[in-house]
């Protein structure tokens, strides 16, 4: 059975060509397009897209408003299609945030090297998400206050819905009791349906959180700033985006700048950080398998890794160094994911002591940080 997409766009050529690269893929079908976020909130019910692939900017209703809509009426998986610039990377979290699941930039020479490339990206794409079952999203409410203590983080009863995008998992996770393991670092890193993760996890950490975080997720250059940005109006933490000579301290955490690599070198308690453009045959970029790596070399066992929902296999080398040098990887379970890659490569590579549910991860983060 094919996947059926609605494409939104107010400009006719654009919604002609994503409706010819949908429609060159066999397993993909156009059942409708509309101009406006109130035409695609009509359609939605009406057709009953599997996706919709909805732009930003859009007169009567824009596009951000038009996910609000959908997801709280009759969700579905929506890639939102954004410019790469300080503003569409703003409007951008925010539809992530009201409950798209993905998103790419509108110039396709932006994601790929050739037509063909990009092409082949965007069916990809849609045809991932379009495997996922959705939810309303639910949306925090998080703001810096005074710490509370680590040692007693706080239980939160397990949601019968997860966040946007994620699916029902019908049987959590069983989460141990803390190993007792000191550590010196936490590491995070994820793609697809990372936002939203990382704010589901980070808004649940307190001002005092013992150790220094380093967030590597895959993301435009222009995205990174603004992402940092809002995590860090959001959470009791400290976010910023990374900088060359950055000194990690505790209860800090720093994003990976989009377009280089991160990566730690000996300096002090815990660390200094590098910022390099990397090499250019690198898929990405930043890579959470270059900045493991780094870790693994500075600080090794005392390092707990979590990766998160994202496609692909990035982190998986990484974690396979960091567990040599005795480090503790987890990652995110099937259920709660918008793509089980990056988890499931580094869980069937054995590297993994634990997949746990988004909805339990920061409890389970904060138990067993909690001896550092």
């Amino acid at each position: 059975m094919s996947i059926k997409v609605l494409v939104v766009d107010d400009s006719s050529f654009f919604r002609r060509r994503v409706s010819e690269i949908v429609s060159k893929d066999p397993d993909l079908e156009v059942i409708g397009t509309a101009v406006n976020g109130a035409e695609a909130v009509k359609m939605a019910a009406e057709l009953k897209p599997n996706v919709i692939t909805m732009d930003i900017e859009m007169p009567v209703m824009d596009g951000i408003s038009a996910v609000r809509e959908i997801m709280a009426n009759t969700p579905v998986p929506i890639l939102m299609f954004s410019s790469l610039t300080h503003d569409g990377a703003k409007a951008t979290l925010d539809a992530l945030e009201a409950g798209a699941l993905d998103f790419l930039p509108k110039r396709f020479e932006d994601i790929a090297t050739n037509k063909d490339e990009a092409i082949r990206l965007l069916q990809q794409r849609i045809k991932t998400i379009g495997r996922r079952r959705v939810y309303k999203p639910i949306t925090p409410s998080v703001t810096k206050s005074a710490p509370t203590p680590v040692s007693r983080p706080v239980t939160t009863p397990v949601s019968p819905r997860a966040v946007s995008g994620s699916v029902v998992s019908p049987k959590p996770s069983i989460i141990n009791r803390a190993s007792g393991k000191k550590y010196r670092i936490l590491l995070i890193g994820t793609s697809t349906g990372g936002p939203v993760a990382l704010q589901k996890i980070l808004t649940k950490f307190p001002q005092n959180y013992p150790h220094p975080i380093l967030l590597i997720q895959h993301m435009p250059a222009a995205f990174t700033p603004a992402f940092a940005s809002r995590l860090n109006a959001l959470c009791q933490i400290e976010v910023k985006e990374a900088v060359s000579g950055d000194q990690l301290k505790a209860g800090h955490a720093y994003l990976a700048p989009g377009g280089m690599q991160m990566m730690l070198e000996r300096a002090g308690t815990h660390g200094r950080l590098k910022i390099v453009a990397g090499s250019e045959d690198m898929n990405y970029k930043p890579s959470v398998d270059i900045t493991f790596a780094s870790v693994s070399k500075v600080l090794g066992k005392d390092t707990l890794a979590v990766i998160l929902t994202g496609m692909g296999a990035d982190g998986r080398e990484g974690s396979r160094m960091l567990k040599s040098s005795g480090a503790t990887i987890w990652a995110q379970d099937e259920a709660s994911c918008i793509v089980y890659g990056m988890p499931q490569a580094v869980t069937a590579a054995g590297l993994s002591s634990q997949s746990i549910g988004l909805e339990q991860m920061a409890d389970a983060i904060l138990r067993e940080s909690s001896n550092g």
